[in-house]
C-alpha cells in the first residue's frame, strides 16, 4: 500500500488546487459540509449550475469520462484526488451527484449513440439534471418488489404508479425509471428500464417535508404517462440487469457519510464544559473520541486500499460496501453524542445561536437516512456476508414465483378455493 502521490499524481493535485483556490471558497471548520452541497432554492440551483459549468470548462467535471462526451479521459485515481481536494471547499455539487454518479453511467451503458450525443454533455456541464426513480411505498428496500406498471401501446408505453424518496425530482429535467412490464413473470424478471422527460404530461412531483427541515425528497406520481419505446434502456424484461449498473454506481456515489466526524466532535468538545471543567478533561469524553478516531482512521486506510488499487489500474474490492456500513452508523453515533454534550442547548436549531451552527443537531435528524440511502445496513450486510464471506443466502420463498401471485406482504398468496 503506497500513500504517496506519484510525480504525475502530484502534478495533477497541484493543478486541482490551483483551480479550486481561484474558483471556490474554503469551508469554515464549523460549517456543515452539506449546507453548500445541498442548498435549496432557485438562487442556489443557479449557483450550482454555474459551478458545474466552471468545472466542465476546466476539465474537472468528467475526469474519467470519454473526451467525446466532454470528459478528460483521465484515471480513477485522478478522480479520487480531485474529490479529496474539493471536499475542503463549500461547493454546491449535490445537484449533480445522482445524475452523474448513477443515471448517466447507466445511459452510457445502454442508450443509443444519438441519445448519448443529446444527453451526456448537457448533464456533465450542469445544463440538465437527472434523478433516479426506483423506490416505491410498498417495496421498501426490495427494489424488485415495485408495482409501477408499464403497458405497451404501439410504439409507446403507458406508465401508471408512484415512486417515493426521489431526491431532487422537483428540479430535475430527466430521470431513469424502473417499472414492471410483465406481472406474470418472477419479480426480478418482469422489470424494464426507461428514461423520461420529467416535464412529460401526467408526471406529478410532490415535495416531502423532512424532520430535518429540508425538502429534497419527493413523491412522484405517474398517470397515463406516455414514453416512447425508443427510450427503453436494455431489453424488455431485463430491467433488473440494467438496474444493477445503477445500483453499483450508487454504492460508490453515496459511500461516505457527510459528517460531522471525529475531528468535528473534537472541535466541539474544545468549546464545551462539563460540571465546570473543560469537556476534554473528562476521561469518558476522551474515551469516546479515541474510539471514533480509531474507526475514522480504519475507514481512511480502508479507502486508501481502494485508492492504491485504482492507482495501479486494478479494480477495488468490496471496501465501498464495508465503508458505507461503518461510516453511516458512526455518523449517527457521533451526532447523538455531540448533541448530548451540548446539553440543554442541544434543542436549539438556530445556526446563529447553537454551537457549530447546529450541525450536530441537524445530523441527529438526517443521519438515520444515511443508513437507508444507497442500500440499507441490512442489505449491505447481506451482500458482504453472501458475496464476500461466502455465507449461505437468506431463504427466499418468492424465488421463481410470478409477481402477480405474491401477496402485498411479500409472501406467496394463498390459493383461492372455488366458489
Amino acid at each position: 500500500m503506497d500513500f504517496n502521490d506519484t510525480p504525475d499524481e502530484a502534478a495533477f493535485r497541484a493543478e486541482v488546487r490551483t483551480f479550486l483556490e481561484a474558483n471556490a471558497t474554503l469551508r469554515r471548520p464549523d460549517e456543515a459540509a452539506h449546507r453548500a452541497r445541498y442548498a435549496e432554492g432557485p438562487e442556489a440551483l443557479a449557483r450550482g449550475k454555474a459551478w458545474q459549468a466552471r468545472k466542465y470548462d476546466a476539465g474537472f467535471a468528467g475526469i474519467t469520462w470519454d473526451p467525446r462526451w466532454g470528459g478528460r479521459g483521465g484515471t480513477p485515481i485522478q478522480q479520487v484526488i480531485y474529490s479529496q481536494e474539493e471536499s475542503r471547499y463549500a461547493v454546491p455539487r449535490g445537484y449533480f451527484e445522482i445524475g452523474l454518479g448513477m443515471c448517466i453511467p447507466t445511459m452510457i451503458a445502454y442508450a443509443t449513440p444519438a441519445q448519448l450525443e443529446r444527453h451526456v454533455r448537457p448533464a456533465l456541464r450542469g445544463e440538465e439534471i437527472w434523478c433516479q426513480l426506483f423506490s416505491e411505498p410498498a417495496a421498501g428496500s426490495d427494489v424488485a418488489g415495485l408495482r409501477t406498471r408499464a403497458e405497451r401501446d404501439g410504439d409507446d408505453w403507458i406508465i401508471n404508479g408512484q415512486k417515493i424518496w426521489t431526491s431532487g425530482a422537483h428540479y430535475c429535467d430527466y430521470g431513469i425509471l424502473l417499472v414492471r412490464t410483465d406481472p406474470g413473470a418472477a419479480k426480478h424478471d418482469g422489470l424494464t428500464m426507461f428514461f423520461l422527460d420529467m416535464k412529460s404530461p401526467g408526471v406529478e412531483v410532490r415535495r416531502i417535508k423532512q424532520i430535518s427541515g429540508t425538502s429534497n425528497f419527493n413523491e412522484v406520481f405517474f398517470t397515463d404517462v406516455r414514453i416512447p419505446d425508443a427510450q427503453r434502456l436494455g431489453a424488455v424484461g431485463a430491467g433488473w440487469k440494467v438496474s444493477i449498473t445503477t445500483l453499483m454506481n450508487e454504492r460508490l456515489a453515496v459511500g461516505e457519510a457527510p459528517g460531522p466526524d471525529a475531528a468535528d466532535l473534537l472541535a466541539l468538545a474544545r468549546t464545551l464544559e462539563i460540571d465546570g471543567e473543560p469537556a476534554l478533561e473528562s476521561s469518558a469524553v476522551r474515551e469516546r473520541l479515541a474510539d471514533w478516531y480509531v474507526r475514522t482512521q480504519g475507514l481512511k486506510y480502508t479507502r486508501f486500499r481502494s485508492i492504491t488499487a485504482l492507482s495501479r489500474g486494478q479494480t477495488p474490492g468490496p471496501e465501498a460496501s464495508i465503508a458505507k456500513v461503518v461510516s453511516a452508523g458512526k455518523l449517527q453515533e457521533i451526532a447523538t453524542y455531540g448533541t448530548d454534550l451540548i446539553g440543554m442547548a442541544g434543542a436549539v436549531m438556530d445556526p446563529e445561536l447553537a454551537p457549530m451552527q447546529a450541525w450536530f443537531q441537524e445530523a441527529v435528524l438526517y443521519s438515520p437516512g444515511s443508513r437507508i440511502a444507497g442500500g440499507t445496513d441490512e442489505i449491505l450486510r447481506n451482500i458482504i456476508a453472501e458475496r464476500v464471506l461466502g455465507l449461505p443466502g437468506d431463504v427466499r420463498v418468492d424465488k421463481g414465483v410470478p409477481f402477480s401471485s405474491l401477496s402485498r406482504q411479500g409472501g406467496v398468496a394463498p390459493a383461492r378455493s372455488g366458489s
